[in-house]
């Protein structure tokens, strides 16, 4: 009998785990752990021109969790391609393409663009002098030291570079080793902030509204409650679809980054869990899915979505430098695949400072806008693209008590990518990195914040 009832225990765990299996799909999230090291370290040698090794150890290893020990990669740099393996079963591979960046390729359907040829660079402004500003106040350059280093019984910080501009110019910045003012470095959700940039662009020029209908195919279905989603309901994360972004590599973000050719029709094909404008929920699937939108509206592809924002956005502002990636169906991975150098990102910062009127002073976000993209949503700490302290959430309430001041906002992206505006002391902030822990280093960023405030004024 004991043995009878064992083995029926033993079916019921069996079960138990394979049906934990089927939901939770390991082999996804060992095909993300795979997809994002080739990713990765496709940009971190074809793109910055960094060490792999290196790369992988301070980046790649350290988000893959308890995998990072299985994971193999090699670089072809004939070929301009990085494969990586889990277990040497789950495989990618990502291919570099001049102009831009890097892509996975999982499925032979879609072809590249082909190479497209650099920009000219800008010709030279009073932003900042060729060489790298450091700081000269005593304070400041105590407050840099202190955000570059390492805290005792915590991980290695690996801040690569800071910008801090006053005024519209750069009053001081500082780099790691191997890194300077030309590096393009990665953006993560920092790129949401461009998407927010681009679709500005087109209300300016009348060609969307943002309360104008998405109109996925995969919503076009008589009764489809999806159908009737708006550009700023995806915009401020509140459009309801169950497409939760956790970082785990299980989570359908992870997958929709890292194992899809097809981003935005992965994140679209996802249903409703609660009713539009109901809840706050940050998931990058909401911006892949208007980033399709967005390049309908422009036109021509990848080619064509490139162009335009060089032309409306980048030369203008003389960020050059700017790298835009791509998903296998010509998509802008608006989400995370931005590659700029601190000083460009630096540049877009101080777009919105400007109330979107760069240096020329031509008007290239619509009148009102940077107001629209600050404001809270739903009482979050996230507007229309940016994080904001507009709102009565205790991410705000602790931002402010800490020294950033209640008219501040930023773009923010994992590993501790951001870009902090300040309006009222006409200060943008930007830090780039690979820092990981509860806070992502924002900590120490305020710290160096709340000093340049003191000694910038």
């Amino acid at each position: 009998m004991a043995q009878r009832i064992g083995s029926i225990l033993g079916g019921i765990v069996l079960a138990l785990l394979l049906g934990a299996a089927a939901v939770l799909r390991p082999d996804r999230a060992l095909h993300t752990a795979a997809g994002l090291t080739a990713h990765n370290l496709c940009d971190a040698v074809f793109t910055q021109g960094l060490d792999p090794d290196q790369a992988f150890r301070e980046l790649v290893r350290p988000m893959a969790g308890p995998v990072g020990g299985r994971l193999r990669y090699s670089v072809d740099r004939e070929h301009r391609a990085v494969d990586a393996s889990v277990l040497g079963l789950f495989r990618a591979h990502a291919i570099w393409t001049e102009g831009y960046g890097c892509r996975l390729v999982w499925r032979a359907r879609y072809s590249s663009p082909g190479p497209a040829p650099p920009w000219p660079l800008s010709s030279p402004d009073r932003f900042a002098p060729p060489t790298v500003v450091a700081p000269r106040d005593p304070a400041l350059k105590a407050a840099f030291d202190r955000e570059f280093a390492d805290l005792a019984g915590q991980p290695q910080r690996f801040v690569k570079a800071v910008v801090i501009v006053k005024d519209g110019k750069v009053a001081a910045e500082r780099y790691a080793p191997g890194y300077g003012v030309d590096t393009p470095l990665l953006s993560y959700s920092v790129a949401k902030s461009f998407t927010n940039a681009v679709l500005a662009i087109l209300v300016r020029d009348g060609k969307l509204r943002t309360d104008d209908r998405v109109g996925a195919p995969e919503w076009s279905k008589a009764g489809d409650p999806r159908g009737a989603l708006t550009i700023d309901e995806l915009l401020r994360m509140e459009s309801g679809l169950n497409a939760a972004e956790t970082g785990s590599g299980f989570d359908p973000v992870s997958h929709m980054l890292y194992t899809e050719d097809d981003m935005a029709g992965f994140a679209a094909r996802h249903r409703l869990k609660e009713p539009p404008r109901t809840h706050w929920e940050y998931t990058s699937a909401n911006t892949l899915i208007l980033d399709r939108r967005l390049g309908q509206a422009i036109g021509g592809g990848a080619p064509g979505f490139r162009a335009f924002a060089e032309h409306e956005l980048f030369q203008p502002l003389h960020m050059d430098g700017v790298t835009l990636e791509f998903d296998g169906t010509g998509v802008f991975s608006g989400s995370a695949h931005v590659y700029a150098p601190a000083r460009a990102y630096a540049r877009f910062g101080q777009l919105y400072l400007s109330d979107g009127v760069a240096p020329d002073g031509r008007r290239l976000l619509p009148e009102g806008w940077v107001a629209y993209s600050r404001r809270s949503t739903l009482g979050a700490p996230y507007g229309a693209g940016f994080w904001t302290l507009d709102g009565p959430s205790r991410q705000a309430a602790w931002l402010v008590s800490q020294g950033f001041p209640k008219d501040g906002f930023y773009a923010s992206g994992a590993r501790g990518q951001r870009i902090y505006i300040v309006p009222s002391e006409q200060l943008v902030m930007v830090r780039n990195g690979y820092t990981g822990g509860d806070d992502q280093g924002i900590r120490e960023d305020m710290k160096l914040l709340k000093a340049a405030i003191g000694v910038l004024k």
